[in-house]
């Protein structure tokens, strides 16, 4: 399992929204690219990163930003927000990303993720799921959908995706601890690669998840932010 922190951009900042909200909004730094250097510095194997202006707007307004971290580092990055069309996945990747990562568009489209993955691979493909109560929310967490998290699962890596990335939103930020149950059953419905994602407070937290067996990797934000976790701490364990 690895562990990938996160870099949610907004305005250019690093910024963390308790639950997705805007109204919840924690301004960490004005320099991501001085956060990348340092969680690349501290062993990183990935970076994870959102558009959160994208992900409310569809409009891919941090790219620049993205571009100038990507060069920054030399461990890959993965970038989720606004991406629901191909030509904003190949703006995605002319700016350094080595993974997209498709929420909204996902619940809208199985056809698009097909699409997408006939086009750039498999493995260049994430389906960020993000759920409430079990029901997956889109457009910034905005609007709870019909779909039920595990059928969409199953549907996008029918659909050809190799990565799942499991939000649950309901402990995302809060410290509560993660949805072990949730994930568990995520790990049960899937056969891709499975991130986890929302409510690391701990490296007990760490160790919970690792012991889940089978996680390909686990994103971690506010908690490194916060400093209630140290990310060599967090890779000792899963290393």
């Amino acid at each position: 399992m690895i562990i990938l922190p996160a870099i949610d951009l907004m305005d250019g900042q690093v910024v963390r929204l308790e639950q997705g909200r805007v109204e919840r909004k924690t301004v960490y730094s004005d320099d991501p690219v001085a956060f990348a250097r340092r969680w690349a510095g501290d062993g990183a194997e990935w970076l994870h990163l959102v558009d959160l202006d994208a992900a409310f707007s569809g409009e891919q307004r941090n790219l620049a930003v993205v571009r100038e971290l990507c060069a920054s580092v030399s461990v890959p990055c993965e970038l989720g927000g606004g991406v629901r069309d191909l030509a904003a996945l190949a703006a995605t990747f002319e700016a350094g990303v080595r993974r997209a990562v498709i929420g909204s568009r996902a619940c809208e489209s199985l056809a698009f993720i097909a699409e997408a993955v006939r086009e750039f691979g498999a493995e260049r493909i994430a389906v960020g799921i993000d759920a409430r109560d079990g029901r997956v929310a889109t457009r910034g967490w905005v609007t709870v959908s019909e779909w039920d998290a595990l059928d969409l699962a199953r549907a996008v890596v029918d659909a050809g995706a190799g990565h799942i990335i499991y939000t649950d939103i309901g402990t995302d930020g809060m410290f509560t601890g993660p949805n072990l149950a949730a994930q568990r059953a995520m790990l049960a419905a899937t056969r891709a690669r499975l991130t986890a994602s929302g409510g690391v407070s701990s490296l007990a937290d760490i160790r919970a998840l690792n012991d889940l067996g089978g996680l390909y990797g686990v994103i971690v934000g506010k908690a490194l932010y916060d400093n209630k976790v140290e990310l060599k701490e967090c890779l000792s364990i899963t290393r």
